[in-house]
């Protein structure tokens, strides 16, 4: 579905993007993963044509990014990170405009108005300011819109951010029931636990490179099932991995100080990828 190769976005002397080379199936939910200023949201800016990449070449459903930016905004949807909406309008108001600027037909329109804010549970809320919503409300609004033109792809920018974890939640399976209704999903996140549940395959990337992609459950199982957990006498916490878990409690019981044996996971390859935790400069 989308085809990236040897993309490089250069800002004076930053390089935000530096030879990046991907492949995203039609149908997959993929996450991009990474700290501040990895580049992720860059990405996403360039696929959907906000940003001019310096080098390289981008293909989205077999077209060329330079080249069909037309077709290409037809077929995409975008909810970004900052919240976009005309608070002054009520929810209808605002994907009223979003329909026209598509031209969707005036009774399509108003029947996929309908749908949308049903499917996002707003129904209810159709005819009030936007000014009056919650952040949640806000972003599920925002997804409404986005969808409204029947797009193939949806670039979801950090969606959940901000929000708090039960409304977090009811997103997810918002984002999950999308993707299974066969919509290509390409979601930015620093939340790990939120790749690991939406996501087939991820990719981490830093200082705009990519360093790694596969599906979760392949990026744990390069580092071991099971991981030790302890606080060294310098107050810097450690840890060592096992391909068993009666490994990690051997491991454990030799250890001066308490110890704690989980589950690896994404955090985990990410941390030993970069020396760093994600989210952090």
């Amino acid at each position: 579905m989308i085809q990236i190769e040897n993309l490089a976005k250069k800002f004076d002397n930053h390089t935000a993007i530096d030879d990046l080379s991907l492949h995203i199936r039609r149908g997959e939910a993929f996450g991009l993963l990474g700290p501040n200023g990895a580049g992720k949201t860059t990405l996403i800016r360039i696929l959907s044509m906000l940003t001019k990449p310096t080098s390289g070449n981008v293909m989205i459903n077999g077209w060329n990014l330079s080249a069909a930016e037309e077709k290409i905004k037809s077929i995409i949807g975008v909810v970004p990170q900052s919240y976009n909406l005309d608070v002054d309008l009520t929810a209808w108001e605002n994907i009223e405009l979003h329909g026209r600027l598509h031209h969707v037909p005036q009774n399509v329109r108003r029947k996929k108005i309908r749908e949308m804010l049903s499917f996002v549970d707003l129904q209810e809320r159709a005819s009030d300011k936007v000014a009056s919503f919650s952040g949640g409300m806000k972003r599920r609004l925002m997804i409404a819109r986005a969808l409204l033109h029947e797009p193939e792809i949806l670039y979801l920018d950090e969606p959940t951010v901000g929000l708090d974890p039960q409304v977090r939640r009811k997103l997810w399976d918002l984002i999950r029931l999308m993707n299974n209704n066969g919509l290509t999903v390409i979601l930015t996140t620093h939340y790990i636990e939120e790749a690991e549940n939406l996501c087939q395959r991820v990719a981490f990337m830093d200082k705009g490179i990519l360093i790694a992609c596969d599906s979760p459950n392949a990026l744990c199982a390069t580092m071991g099932k099971f991981v030790v957990e302890w606080t060294a006498d310098d107050f810097v916490t450690k840890q060592q991995y096992f391909s068993e878990r009666v490994q990690a409690a051997n491991f454990s019981t030799s250890l001066p100080n308490a110890a704690v044996i989980r589950r690896v996971n994404l955090e985990d390859v990410f941390v030993e990828l970069t020396g760093r935790k994600v989210g952090m400069p």
